[in-house]
């Protein structure tokens, strides 16, 4: 069977089981719809706390990352790994012990003020919507290339999709569906890079392959180091970024992924405090076993694709690189017109590829903005997971269950940060400030009304992803290091800190970040250019600047709170009870 057969039985096979999934874990209270009912078991929230923590970003784009820029991709496995270290020891098990359904209601009850509760939510809803329209469009993307259908109309399956299981489930329905995704992501994840490893190296293990030999007996790095050298590249194993810009991107990352809010609400839906710590665990150990395929899958991969295509004359090249460029992720301009591929250290176009509705003789896609330098390929780097199986010519069905474990993974946290927004608006903006009174039923109804809401403008957001959107996702860390995760450790270990300091400190943070994002790295909405590296204030690159406007929060939060009256006595009194382990109850009830 070709690709398209396999892609069609393996991706359709896994939607009906999230759809059955969906139908058998219907929420029928808004508990239910909020934290599953408080009753998940430790391992199926671990499972459940893996799919939803790594997005299309850790499946598709993290190994590309690390495929072109080398060493300097590390930062992306340690800030993300030491992030949920990071969170599920220090905050997990004491957020859990307070007992509330969110982030904004933690901070909200926390700091007994709506005002501060508000402030959350506008953070919890920019977070969110960054990350989700990258999910989006992830889904649109592996839709186009496998089914050979538009982006919009991936987009739009994938706008379905979410919206069945968590309209109809809630966090119950997403938690069991997780589970699922949790499944079909490893496995299509870990099969191709098993069987590339021992294409490549004999072993079967990738972890151990990349540190192996290849066939005329020099180690893999070896070899990807002197196809690096000789292309004008600098070594792979080799880094570029100053350490304290290495040293700011990783610590912001840590701290923004320990605040982001759709991994937070997760460890709601265990029965006890014990039970948060144990699926802390469970989610640490399933996590690792990608993020230590990764750094191999990118090697692998940056040195089949040189290998395939560099002096290569274009007609004689694999399906595979006529399907990417059909899709505008790959291009090529015959510069030197001998017909062949030359993939140089430089940018081959300016910007992003132009095409023209036409073709050059030997059936290559035209592009209008092609530059001067002599590099002709471009290659756009979240493909690398998605084509290393055809470029390393595997059977067909692996080629396909990569797609499905693509989907699987955005998907799978596309649903969380979508449910994230949905209680945002439903749980801590109405019932917690315009209508107290409201029933569960009619809190319910706000909430789904809430997640069509979200799904469509996720949705538009993926099919007309604005410049700034794709620019901002990887900032998406910065900002929740930036607002929540000062507020959220001094909640929990500073019992003077008071509401006005909290307040003062999260806007303070979000907004230094984001005006620091507007200038270096996203422009001024068409009316200004991003402004060079050269002028990044202390040398940080804006993915770093999270940790600036994390200790201005920090600096801030505490100093206003020592000036201020301190916290009512029993908000004292629950800040040092929530520090005891044990005797948590269950979720609170609202």
């Amino acid at each position: 069977m070709n690709v398209q057969v396999w892609t069609w039985i393996l991706v359709g096979l896994s939607f009906a089981l999230y759809f059955g999934i969906a139908i058998w874990a219907r929420a029928s209270s808004t508990k239910d719809f909020y934290v599953a009912g408080g009753g998940v078991s430790p391992l199926a929230n671990g499972m459940a706390t893996a799919a939803d923590w790594m997005s299309a970003a850790s499946f598709i784009s993290m190994a590309g990352i690390i495929s072109f820029s080398g060493y300097d991709g590390s930062v992306y496995l340690m800030g993300w790994t030491g992030g949920y270290v990071l969170l599920a020891l220090l905050l997990a098990p004491y957020l859990r012990k307070f007992g509330k359904f969110t982030v904004p209601d933690f901070i909200g009850d926390r700091y007994y003020s709506n005002s501060a509760r508000t402030i959350a939510v506008i953070c919890a809803l920019i977070v969110s919507f960054t990350y989700v329209a990258g999910q989006m469009r992830g889904v649109g993307i592996v839709f186009s290339q496998f089914l050979q259908v538009e982006i919009t109309f991936g987009v739009l399956i994938g706008m379905t999709v979410v919206l069945v299981f968590a309209f109809l489930g809630g966090m119950k329905g997403i938690t069991y569906t997780q589970v699922a995704q949790y499944c079909v992501l490893i496995f299509a994840f870990m099969v191709p890079a098993i069987f590339i490893s021992i294409q490549m190296t004999g072993n079967p293990i990738p972890q151990f392959g990349m540190g192996g030999r290849v066939e005329d007996g020099t180690y893999l790095l070896d070899k990807l180091d002197s196809l690096h050298t000789q292309l004008g590249f600098k070594e792979y194993t080799d880094g570029s970024k100053s350490t304290w810009d290495v040293f700011a991107i990783t610590l912001a990352l840590m701290a923004g992924t320990s605040g982001l809010p759709h991994v937070i609400v997760r460890f709601f839906t265990v029965p006890k405090v014990k039970d948060a710590r144990k699926s802390a665990g469970y989610a640490l150990l399933l996590i690792a076993i990608l993020y230590t395929t990764a750094p191999a899958v990118s090697v692998f991969a940056r040195t089949n694709l040189i290998t395939t295509v560099n002096e290569k004359a274009y007609e004689t090249l694999p399906v595979w690189f006529k399907n990417w460029e059909n899709t505008g992720l790959i291009s090529w301009t015959d510069k030197n017109d001998d017909g062949k591929i030359q993939y140089r250290n430089s940018d081959a176009v300016n910007g992003k590829p132009e095409y023209t509705d036409t073709r050059g003789i030997h059936g290559e896609r035209l592009i209008s903005n092609a530059s001067d330098e002599k590099n002709e390929l471009y290659v756009d780097r979240d493909i690398m997971v998605l084509a290393n199986p055809e470029i390393a010519n595997l059977p067909n069905w692996v080629i396909a269950l990569v797609a499905a474990g693509g989907l699987a993974a955005a998907l799978s946290t596309a649903a969380g940060l979508l449910l994230v927004i949905s209680t945002s608006v439903s749980h801590d903006l109405i019932k917690k400030q315009l209508k107290p009174d409201i029933s569960d039923k009619g809190e319910l109804l706000y909430a789904r009304i809430s997640i069509v809401v979200a799904v469509l403008v996720a949705g538009i957001f993926g099919i007309y992803p604005p410049g700034f959107v794709a620019a901002v996702v990887a900032l998406a860390f910065g900002l929740a290091a930036a607002s929540f995760f000062p507020a959220i450790v001094l909640g929990i270990f500073d019992k003077r800190m008071n509401r006005q300091g909290a307040i003062i400190g999260m806007v303070a943070g979000i907004s230094i970040m984001l005006i620091y994002m507007i200038f270096f790295k996203t422009g001024l909405m068409g009316i200004m250019e991003p402004l060079p590296p050269s002028e990044w204030w202390f040398g940080i690159s804006p993915e770093g600047f999270g940790v600036v406007a994390m200790v201005i929060n920090f600096i801030l939060a505490l100093t206003i709170s020592r000036l201020t009256p301190p916290p009512p006595r029993d908000v004292q009194e629950i800040v040092e009870n929530i520090r005891i382990p044990g005797g948590a109850g269950k979720a609170s009830t609202h």
